[in-house]
């Protein structure tokens, strides 16, 4: 079993929208970066267990827990023309993009950042480290067991 950081901007999927959607799980679309497509298409699996985590919003942090629900498989957007996310290289025989579905386990108070800053435990958090700006990263066992007993 692997433990995953994603980050969602609240404004697109927040928590609360997970929470209210049907089976309370999402395909997580919209990935254009190459590592962390590769992340969810090549080490991913179900049972996998998630930090949702809002970002690009006025108080980042831990919004609650989740697990991979879906194996890897074309992002529909890619496709759309209609889409911010359509990609014109990408077609259905050789798609570009990829998503996981994502079940929510519990919705959680917010960890803030500034929090996860502040906890000696996860001062090598990958989502700490200068210039990260991945939306999906890996996150150690220990660091998620530390996450684990302060939420």
């Amino acid at each position: 079993m692997r433990y995953w950081l994603m980050k969602s901007e609240p404004s697109d999927v927040s928590i609360d929208d997970l929470v209210s959607m049907p089976d309370q799980s999402v395909a997580w679309y919209g990935i254009r970066n190459y590592q962390a497509r590769n992340f969810m298409r090549d080490q991913m699996q179900v049972g996998d267990k998630v930090l949702f985590y809002h970002s690009s919003c006025a108080e980042p942090g831990i919004a609650g827990l989740a697990e991979v629900s879906r194996l890897a498989y074309p992002d529909e957007t890619q496709f759309d023309t209609g889409n911010k996310y359509f990609d014109p290289k990408a077609t259905r025989e050789t798609p570009r993009w990829m998503n996981v579905d994502v079940r929510l386990v519990r919705k959680t108070r917010l960890m803030p950042l500034r929090e996860i800053r502040a906890t000696p435990k996860l001062a090598n958090m990958r989502i700490l480290q200068k210039g990260n700006r991945l939306s999906i990263t890996p996150v150690d066992p220990r660091e998620y067991a530390t996450i684990l007993s302060v939420l």
